[in-house]
């Protein structure tokens, strides 16, 4: 079996545990008051499950509250971001479903490090 990724980034990090045809499997770590992206998707839908941490999350514009075991699911297509408000690490799980799982199936409108 070969080594899924492993990616640093300047939000903090990821890495993959399972990735297959029809889905691809994340664990994400989100560092203290950074926000990933604000962006869609076109060949996919996610689906977030919090394991750690508090913040907010921002879709289609509605931002809400999340905290540890919550869940968060979004089509392709709808916009989307996760803010870590806290003074810990984010940790929580991705599940990728559809067609494309690339990270070029990125779409950035708004992004903090200079990528959208």
């Amino acid at each position: 079996m070969s080594d899924l990724e492993k990616s640093e980034r300047p939000w903090g990090r990821y890495e993959v545990l399972q990735e297959t045809s029809t889905h691809k499997v994340k664990c994400i770590w989100l560092n203290p008051s950074s926000r990933l992206s604000y962006q869609r998707h076109k060949h996919r839908a996610e689906h977030w499950l919090i394991i750690k941490g508090f913040g907010e999350v921002t879709i289609d514009g509605k931002v809400s509250k999340v905290a540890t075991g919550d869940t968060v699911d979004f089509a392709a297509g709808v916009l989307h971001r996760l803010t870590n408000t806290g003074t810990e690490e984010i940790v929580f799980v991705e599940v990728q479903t559809g067609s494309y799982f690339g990270e070029d199936d990125i779409e950035r409108l708004e992004d903090d490090f200079g990528r959208a």
